[in-house]
């Protein structure tokens, strides 16, 4: 059989990059020694989900001290990471503004990035008297599509809200994504309500296999993560979920799985798409 040990890292983020990072590594170490192939981190797994935060802790990819670490780790533990995502700085040359970006990172066993996806879609909502968040205001928006080819698998990667937007998870199926991966940070309100809901919807959509991991939940944050990773099968059935507080689970994936939903019920073969071109006004 076609298979892979997927680790869902939920940790716990606090406001100290470098504690985030020692966690983060921990988890990457005992994710391998329970067998996994690939390890996946949270949504901003080194810093707190914050604007203010967001600029703080920023760093050139090029010089960041947080992937660094991980690709060390990824190294040393001949493990496949994907680093979740971190805050991003872009120095612009050109202006005096810099640019950031919610950026996820993957590594492959030798340490070498393999692909990095800037999250495309920003978080910006408003829910009377629940929630009021806006990534625009310190964020940037990536503008790629981002498919990884591995040994295991072709995999596309989204952060978070991209989930929402069908639009992106079909390309990525369309594209030859076998996997989904969406690292995230839903919370208390918009979480019990759409998580599990959207991870669903989007395996059953496109028969993948589509995965989320979330900080684990901190009462004392300004924003709390629901926490609740995720890993739901090409049929829509929830393999695993996690609760709201920190824990490490290893999971292994059928692939196999993937082409006989799809033989078994067509969808993405009986697509009609002489019918989909559709001109919005």
């Amino acid at each position: 059989m076609n298979k892979i040990k997927i680790a869902l890292c939920q940790m716990n983020v606090v406001d100290n990059k470098d504690e985030n990072i020692k966690k983060a590594i921990e988890m990457i170490k005992e994710s391998k020694k329970q067998g996994a192939d690939l390890a996946i981190l949270p949504e901003m797994f080194n810093c707190p989900y914050e604007n203010e935060k967001f600029i703080k802790y920023g760093e050139t990819l090029e010089d960041s001290r947080t992937l660094k670490s991980i690709s060390e780790t990824a190294n040393e533990e001949n493990i496949y990471v994907l680093a979740g995502s971190v805050p991003e700085l872009v120095l612009n040359d050109s202006s005096n503004e810099n640019n950031l970006y919610n950026t996820s990172v993957f590594f492959d066993n030798e340490g070498k990035i393999l692909g990095k996806h800037r999250k495309v879609h920003l978080f910006d909502i408003d829910i009377k008297d629940k929630i009021y968040f806006k990534e625009s205001d310190t964020l940037s928006a990536g503008d790629d599509f981002t498919i990884i080819k591995t040994p295991f698998a072709r995999i596309g990667i989204g952060i978070c809200y991209d989930i929402r937007f069908v639009e992106l998870s079909r390309i990525l199926a369309l594209n030859g994504a076998e996997i989904l991966i969406f690292p995230g940070a839903f919370n208390l309100t918009t979480g019990p309500a759409h998580w599990e809901l959207l991870f669903r919807s989007r395996a059953l959509d496109n028969q993948v296999y589509a995965i989320g991991v979330a900080p684990a939940l901190d009462k004392e944050a300004s924003y709390n993560s629901y926490g609740h990773s995720i890993i739901v099968s090409p049929w829509g059935e929830v393999i695993e979920e996690l609760d709201y507080d920190e824990e490490l689970k290893i999971v292994e994936l059928d692939l196999d799985l993937i082409k006989q939903v799809r033989e078994e019920i067509p969808v993405l073969k009986n697509r009609r798409t002489d019918l989909y071109d559709i001109n919005e006004k």
